[in-house]
Order: structure tokens, then C-alpha cells, then sequence
């Protein structure tokens, strides 16, 4: 029997930790371990599907900084960066992002975000609802709800998938399943995962006996089979175990299987970026590329966070750091997924909870301004190269075309193919709940 490294505690419904890290012959979707293991050499990737990779940026990002800036304005409004042109005559961004500044056809900018509650979680980016005003068993993350409508595109490949590291304030975290249960919560490969989707020892050894290697694998299928028959194994469990059998995921989640010029593209990743970032704020660039990996590997949608930019104080200084390494990781990923032809498919969308202050205050930084913020999206089929709505000459409300959070994650479905209006799940009282309520898709983007 081949086994997975690990100690060997139990799981609450009796199943031995030790067995659940068994390798073998499980049935995946009604096809024999053999089978599997043929279509994934024929294919070598799941098939074509359309994904969203969402990048939340905590603490609200500085919407006059980024996207938005008014040098026109009062100095004490303006702030310390100048504009730049971009390749589409007529948009300006900030002068730290050069690489989005070459690419901006590529993109599109929403200056009019509007319908923030003004919490500081990821509450209304990951669900479009209020922070604090939830449903017994809390609201589903967008991916937790793609889990429970369009289901994996693989038994092996989870829907959902969660990158983000635990941050120190925990309403930040992104939100998991909800009331939708753990059968259609994200996937977290933390290092514990990690560690445990690793054969390790002399295991490897034994794997170059491809025979024998079958014939442990049917002998596995045979006892699972058995023990779901005679043991309570929960959904989320059995899933788990058809991952574990499956060699696309650790594959995956593998980044040094990937081409060092690639990985290079992306930039190295900086825990010191932000001073607190022992506190989980972090500018991890390997997190885009893992993003592409399990997009390109069968996962629905994929939840990333970076940063943290809830600058009260230093506000510049900060930006100095962060911005660079934003501009990096978000058009590496971008080129990467065109390169891979993956663009048209998977939509990306990088945003935050609130934007700040348009007046700076006396710590050099900007406070929380839910009035207005900021978006940036490329792929999944959408309009580019544009910007949608604007805002006063300092920044602080929408004077054209508002856009509300919700419309952009009507969008987002949209995209995967789902009218967010009809498509519903059903919370723990059985009572279905529209993916999002009353908002269409921007008109501008699809």
C-alpha cells in the first residue's frame, strides 16, 4: 500500500489520518485509476473552461494614487506621484506602474466604484454583501458558490481555490464556504497540505514500478470502497481523497516544475515589503503564478490576497514598495495567461473594500473613504483598454457612471457563464439565494 508521509492522528468521523494519505486505485467519476491515469498523460491539463482569478487588495487601496491621481489638486490632496501616459492615448495611471502603463490595452480601470458598507474585511469583494449583516452559516465566497452551481470540471480539481496567506485581522481573511458547507469550500494549500500531497522516502522508489505501482492502486480502490460502505466518510473527506490520487493538483501547486524565466517574470517574493508583514500582510509574486497553475490545472476560480494598504500613516513610503511589486505581479500574470491562451477565458479582477481619504492627513497618510475606490480587470472576454466613470476633481465621489461592487461581480459570472440574477443556492433554511442581488453586469465590460 503506498502511503503519504504523516503522523497518524483520526479525523472526526473515525477515519485514520495515516489511511486518509493513502495513494490507490479510487474510482474518480466512474472511470478506474488506470484510466485516469491515461487521460491525464494524453491530456496533460483539464479542459478548456472558463475561470476568474480574484486578487483582493486589504485595507483599501489608495484609489488617487493608483488610478485616479489629480495633480491638478491642492497639494495636500494631490499627493507625492505624477501621472504617466499609458499605451491607449488618453488614460493616466500612476508613474510606479510602468508595466501596466505598457499594457493598459490589456486592462480596464472602474474610477466610480461605488456601494462600499465601509467595513474593513473582504466581506463585499469575495460576496457582494455587508460585513456583519450575514446568514446563519455566513455568506459563500464567489467560489464556494461556483463549487455549488457548475461543480468541479474534474473530481480530482477542486472548484475553489483560496492562496491567501491568515492575516493578523480576521474579518480580511477570505470568506470560505458559508452556508453552502465544507463540501464547497475553498481549497487552502498551506504547507500542511503541501507537505502531505508530497510522496515521500522510499516511496519514490517504488513508483518507478508502474505494475506494481497499478495493481497497489486497484487493491486501494477496493478497500475505500469498502470503508465508504461501512464508515461515514463527509463529501468534503471524499473529495480529498479523489485530489490525493490525482497527480494534477500537486503538479500544480509545484512552481519550481515551472520554467525559471517564467518564475523569474513574476519577481521574488518580499515578506519585508510592509514592516508588519510577520502579521500575514504580505507581497507573496509566487501567488499569481500558483493562480495560473491551478486555473490552467482545472480550478474554477481562485482567490488571491496581496499587501495590505491600509496606510494611515507613511502613506507614500509605503506605496514606494508596494506599488512595484503590484505592477509586477499583476501584468506577469496577464502575459502569462495570454501565452498560455487562457486569457480570453479567465477573468481577473484586483480591488479592495474602500479607497481613502482624498485629503492626506498629518502622518503623510490616507484614512478610510468608502464614498468611492477603484478596480482593475483584464480577460475573461471583457472590454479593455478603457477606463469606466471618474470622479470630482479630488477624488472623492463618482460624478460619471457609478458602478457598484455587485455589478462588477455580476460580471464576474457573467463570464463563467451565469446569470447572477437567476442562478440561485440554497442557504441552511433551504431558501434560495441569488448569486447577487439586483445587479446586471457592466454594460461597458461584456
Amino acid at each position: 500500500m503506498l502511503t503519504l508521509s504523516g503522523p497518524g492522528r483520526s479525523f472526526c468521523n473515525g477515519l485514520p489520518r495515516r489511511d486518509f494519505l493513502k495513494i490507490g486505485g479510487l474510482a474518480l467519476g466512474g472511470l478506474s485509476l488506470p484510466g485516469v491515469l491515461r487521460a491525464e498523460q494524453a491530456a496533460g491539463s483539464s479542459s478548456r473552461h472558463k475561470g476568474i482569478i480574484m486578487i483582493y487588495l486589504p485595507g483599501g487601496p489608495p484609489h488617487q494614487d493608483l488610478f485616479d491621481l489629480k495633480p491638478h489638486a491642492p497639494v495636500e490632496v494631490r499627493g507625492e506621484f505624477d501621472p504617466i501616459a499609458t499605451n491607449v492615448p488618453g488614460i493616466e495611471i500612476c508613474e510606479l506602474l510602468p508595466r501596466l502603463a505598457q499594457r493598459m490595452d490589456k486592462f480596464s480601470i472602474i474610477r466610480s466604484l461605488v456601494g462600499s458598507d465601509g467595513a474593513h474585511a473582504s466581506t463585499l469583494c469575495i460576496t457582494g454583501n455587508r460585513f456583519g449583516n450575514e446568514p446563519p452559516g455566513g455568506w459563500p465566497s464567489i467560489g464556494s458558490c461556483v463549487s455549488a452551481v457548475q461543480g468541479p470540471t474534474s473530481s480530482a480539481i477542486p472548484a475553489a481555490a483560496d492562496l491567501s496567506i491568515r492575516m493578523q485581522h480576521t474579518p480580511y481573511n477570505i470568506t470560505g464556504a458559508g452556508f453552502l458547507g465544507t463540501a464547497h469550500a475553498p481549497f487552502r494549500p498551506d504547507e500542511n497540505v503541501l507537505q502531505n500531497m508530497t510522496l515521500g522516502g522510499d516511496t519514490l522508489n517504488r513508483l518507478s514500478d508502474r505494475k506494481g505501482l497499478l495493481s497497489q492502486f486497484d487493491r486501494f480502490r477496493h478497500e475505500v470502497d469498502a470503508r465508504r460502505q461501512l464508515t461515514t466518510i463527509d463529501t468534503a473527506t471524499d473529495q480529498a481523497l479523489d485530489v490525493l490520487t490525482s497527480s494534477r493538483m500537486v503538479e500544480a501547486l509545484d512552481l519550481t516544475k515551472e520554467d525559471p524565466r517564467t518564475r523569474d517574470r513574476y519577481g521574488t517574493d518580499d515578506p519585508a515589503a510592509l514592516p508588519y508583514g510577520y502579521l500575514g500582510y504580505q507581497c507573496l509574486m509566487s501567488k499569481f503564478l500558483m493562480a495560473r497553475r491551478l486555473i490552467q490545472a482545472g480550478v474554477r476560480v481562485v482567490t488571491v490576497s496581496f499587501a495590505d494598504f491600509d496606510w494611515h500613516g507613511s502613506n507614500f513610503t509605503f506605496a514606494k514598495k508596494v506599488f512595484p511589486l503590484f505592477d509586477q505581479g499583476i501584468t506577469a500574470l496577464v502575459d502569462d495567461l495570454h501565452d498560455h491562451g487562457l486569457l480570453d477565458d479567465v477573468s481577473v479582477i484586483a480591488w479592495g473594500e474602500f479607497g481613502r481619504t482624498p485629503r492626506i492627513n498629518a502622518t503623510a497618510g490616507r484614512d478610510h473613504w468608502p464614498q468611492v475606490s477603484c478596480a482593475l480587470l483584464a480577460g475573461g472576454g471583457m472590454k479593455t483598454g478603457q477606463v469606466i466613470g471618474s470622479t470630482n476633481s479630488l477624488a472623492e465621489h463618482a460624478v460619471d457612471r457609478p458602478v457598484d461592487y455587485r455589478a462588477v461581480l455580476a460580471t464576474a459570472y457573467h463570464n463563467l457563464g451565469l446569470d447572477a440574477r437567476q442562478a440561485t443556492v440554497l442557504d441552511l433554511n433551504r431558501r434560495p439565494r441569488y448569486l447577487v442581488e439586483e445587479h446586471v453586469p457592466v454594460p461597458e465590460l461584456v
